[in-house]
């Protein structure tokens, strides 16, 4: 892997050098805009809608669009001026119960490596957090933009996920949101029975891309000229039925999936097929 990040931990008086490591990436496919008849690529140029000139790259700015239409141009320098901390530094706010940080806030997570002279302590605070169950809440600047940020153990390592600010997320405003819904106490007691006949723990592993996987068929038959895959039918039962009814032939569905009930021992869990990685695009 290659780090895309270089900075510190500040920890209190501890300074805990580290790298910052991408830590997921998705496998999806890349299309490219094409000419149908001959799939070329398509190409577009970069051409002003006020002089109607094309523009080199070098000649391109950041523009922001003000209410009353006018556009304020920023430049590399002017970025420069702005009065944040951009030393690379990882500092720590403050400590908090991992139950108190909605995932909501989550966006992407960092592998964090140590310096080679930082070591001990980075074991230090990945220790203290495993065993004090806390998360450390941090700010960081990634690319000229201050943003806060989570520490966390997973297994031997520091794992950094990058966070929204509270004015990112959205107020949800529904109109449902205002009723008052009535929900039966035989309808809570047959969910919460249905709950418990599809409890498992999680496995990732378990769990597989099927649009990938059809996906990726499709794209080698296409290439090989073969003969497409046909898509499944599915037939609507066309059968309307409450939601007890419902509630009730689902948990039946769920126990005899599982191999019986809880009653009768045993999960019965089913593993999906593991994913298969896809070839590039």
């Amino acid at each position: 892997m290659r780090s895309v990040w270089r900075g510190a931990i500040s920890f209190g008086l501890v300074t805990i050098g580290v790298r910052l490591y991408t830590a997921t990436e998705e496998h999806d496919f890349r299309f490219h805009q094409v000419h149908r008849e001959d799939g070329g690529r398509i190409r577009y140029k970069r051409v002003c809608q006020v002089c109607g000139e094309e523009v080199a790259f070098a000649d391109i700015a950041k523009g922001y669009e003000l209410d009353d239409g006018r556009v304020v141009v920023m430049d590399n320098e002017d970025f420069d001026k702005l009065p944040i901390n951009t030393d690379h530094a990882i500092d720590v706010l403050e400590f908090v119960p991992v139950e108190e940080i909605d995932p909501i806030y989550f966006q992407k997570s960092y592998y964090l490596e140590p310096d080679k002279a930082a070591t001990r302590p980075y074991v230090l605070l990945r220790r203290a957090l495993e065993d004090s169950g806390q998360l450390a809440v941090v700010k960081i600047t990634i690319r000229q933009r201050e943003t806060l940020a989570m520490l966390r153990a997973r297994d031997d390592l520091l794992v950094m996920h990058t966070m929204l600010w509270p004015d990112e997320v959205r107020r949800p405003e529904f109109d449902f949101l205002d009723g008052d819904v009535e929900v039966r106490p035989q309808e809570l007691k047959m969910a919460a029975s249905l709950v418990e006949s599809m409890a498992g723990s999680f496995d990732p592993a378990a769990f597989s891309d099927d649009y990938t996987v059809a996906l990726q068929r499709l794209i080698e038959a296409k290439a090989e000229g073969a003969e497409l895959p046909d898509v499944p039918e599915s037939e609507p039962s066309g059968e309307v039925i409450d939601l007890m009814t419902a509630l009730e032939r689902s948990v039946e569905q769920a126990r005899s999936a599982r191999g019986g009930s809880a009653a009768e021992g045993g999960s019965g869990k089913k593993r999906a097929p593991a994913k298969k990685k896809a070839k590039p695009a």
